[in-house]
C-alpha cells in the first residue's frame, strides 16, 4: 500500500470531537490526575481504541492511557511509541470550546465570533503564508482551541485506526501512550514505562507541520518563602517587616534586559516569576529557572539567589528558605546516544512529502523526561499554533500530514529491522 495516497483521514473530526471535552489541568490540585475531567477524554479514547480492535487499550486509576498495536511482521522490530497528552494548558479557559472550520483559507484575517477582540492577524502568524487553500480549525474567541495537545491525540487515533484497518502496512508492536498533567509538568510522574515496554517513543506535540525537536530547556523550579513580622498597622512603625512587600521587591530586582523571557530567544535562559501570593507575615514566590546548557540552571538559581540576599540584607527580621527542585532535562543529551530514532522520524517526515527541519524548542515536553527515564523520545509537529490562548489554531491538512508521517515511521522501523 502506497501511503501517501490515503486520503480517508478522519483526523479533524476525532480532532473537533475531542476539543470539546474540557481537561484543564491545575497546577495547585495535589490529586493525580490534577482534574478528574481530564478523565472524560480518556475514557473515551479507551472506547474508541477497543473499537478499532486494539484489546488491550486501559484507563488507570492516574490517568493514562495505554495501548498496543500487534505486530504484523515476522521480522524483529523495536517497540516503537506514540506519546500525547490529553490536558489543556490552566493560562485560558478550556470549558465549552466551540471549533470552527474556517474552509479553503485565503490569507483573510480571522476574527473569531464570540469575541470580535479576538482577532488572528495573517501579519501577526507567519506561518498561516503556508496555509493558502487550507482549512483552518480555531475556537470561537472565548476559549483556548485545545490543539496543544489534542491535535497529537487525534493523528495518534486516526493512525491507529488506520494501521488496524490496513494490514498490508508491516509494522512491529506500536504502543499509544496518552498522558494527563503535561502542561503542569507532571505528564509523566506516574507513567508505568515496564508496562508500556517500548524501546523507543515519539511525542507528538510539536508545531510547524514538517518539524522535529531533539532539544528543549533544562528546567527547574524554585519556591521562595519570605518571613516577616506582622503587627497591627496602626502601631507598626518600626516593627512591622511584611513578607508580601520583600516578595514584590524582589521581583522588582530582577534583571529586565536579560535573563527574562521578554527579552530572550534562541538558546538564552531564562529566571521566570510564575506565581506570588501572601500577607504580611509569610509569601511565598515560584520560578521556573530554564536553560538549554544543563549546567547554565545552576548559575541562574545562584544569581536569584543572590538577588533575594540582596533584598533581605536590608530586612534583618525576615527570614527566607530557597527550595530548588528539578522538574526535566534537554532530551538532546539522550537523543544524541540513540542517533536512530531521529533519523528514522526525519525520513519519515520526508517521506510524507514536506522538507524535515530539525530544531530546539524553548519548552519541554513529555519526551524530555521519557528520554531521561530510558525511552529516547523526540518531539515530532502536531500543526498547532499559539498555544495556551485564544488565538489557537491548526490545520486540517497538517494533521493529516503528522498522520502519514507516524504511518512512515512505523513502516521504516519495520523496512529497516
Amino acid at each position: 500500500m502506497e501511503i501517501n495516497n490515503i486520503n480517508d483521514f478522519q483526523v479533524a473530526e476525532n480532532f473537533k470531537r475531542y476539543v470539546q471535552i474540557d481537561t484543564q489541568s491545575d497546577a495547585q490540585s495535589t490529586t493525580v490526575p490534577s482534574t478528574e475531567k481530564q478523565k472524560n477524554l480518556s475514557r473515551l479514547l479507551v472506547e474508541e481504541l477497543l473499537q478499532l480492535g486494539i484489546t488491550d487499550a486501559h484507563l488507570d486509576d492516574l490517568g493514562y492511557v495505554y495501548a498496543t498495536i500487534p505486530s504484523n511482521t515476522d521480522k524483529k522490530v523495536p517497540v516503537i511509541c506514540f506519546c500525547s497528552h490529553v490536558d489543556t494548558s490552566p493560562d485560558s479557559s478550556g470549558t465549552d470550546v466551540k471549533p470552527l472550520v474556517h474552509a479553503n483559507y485565503q490569507g483573510e484575517d480571522l476574527v473569531l465570533p464570540d469575541d470580535e477582540n479576538v482577532v488572528i492577524r495573517f501579519s501577526e502568524h507567519p506561518d498561516l503564508k503556508e496555509q493558502i487553500g487550507n482549512d483552518i480549525i480555531t475556537a470561537s474567541g472565548k476559549t483556548l482551541l485545545g490543539a496543544d495537545d489534542k491535535a497529537g491525540v487525534a493523528e495518534i487515533m486516526d493512525a491507529a485506526r488506520i494501521l488496524m484497518a490496513n494490514p498490508e502496512i508491516k509494522h512491529g508492536d506500536i504502543k499509544i501512550l496518552f498522558t494527563p498533567d503535561e502542561e503542569i509538568g507532571r505528564g509523566v510522574d506516574h507513567a508505568d514505562l515496564k508496562k508500556l515496554g517500548a524501546d523507543y517513543g515519539y511525542t507528538m506535540d510539536g508545531e510547524r507541520a514538517g518539524t522535529l525537536e531533539d532539544e528543549t530547556f533544562s528546567a527547574d523550579g524554585v519556591k521562595i518563602k519570605i518571613d516577616g513580622v506582622s503587627i497591627h498597622p496602626g502601631y507598626a512603625k518600626n516593627k512591622m517587616v511584611s513578607a508580601l512587600k520583600i516578595a514584590a521587591e524582589i521581583v522588582e530586582s530582577l534583571p529586565k534586559d536579560r535573563l527574562s523571557p521578554e527579552t530572550t530567544s534562541g538558546k538564552d535562559g531564562f529566571v521566570h516569576p510564575t506565581n506570588l501570593s501572601g500577607t504580611v507575615e509569610e509569601a511565598s514566590l515560584g520560578f521556573i529557572i530554564r536553560d538549554h546548557d544543563t549546567a547554565n540552571l545552576a548559575k541562574h538559581e545562584a544569581e536569584l539567589e543572590e538577588i533575594v540576599k540582596s533584598v533581605l540584607v536590608k530586612y534583618p527580621q525576615a527570614k527566607f528558605t530557597f527550595e530548588v527542585n528539578e522538574q526535566y532535562r534537554n532530551m538532546k543529551e539522550v537523543l544524541d546516544q540513540h542517533p536512530r530514532v531521529v533519523d528514522i522520524a526525519l525520513m519519515g517526515i520526508e517521506r510524507a512529502g514536506m522538507k524535515a527541519e530539525k530544531r530546539s524548542i524553548r519548552g519541554g515536553t513529555d519526551g524530555s523526561r521519557l528520554s531521561f527515564m530510558g525511552l529516547p523520545c523526540p518531539n515530532i509537529f502536531a500543526g498547532g499554533h499559539a498555544f495556551h490562548g485564544k488565538q489557537e489554531w491548526v490545520s486540517v491538512q497538517d494533521m493529516q500530514k503528522a498522520v502519514l508521517t507516524i504511518l512512515h515511521i512505523v513502516a521504516l522501523w519495520e523496512e529497516v529491522s
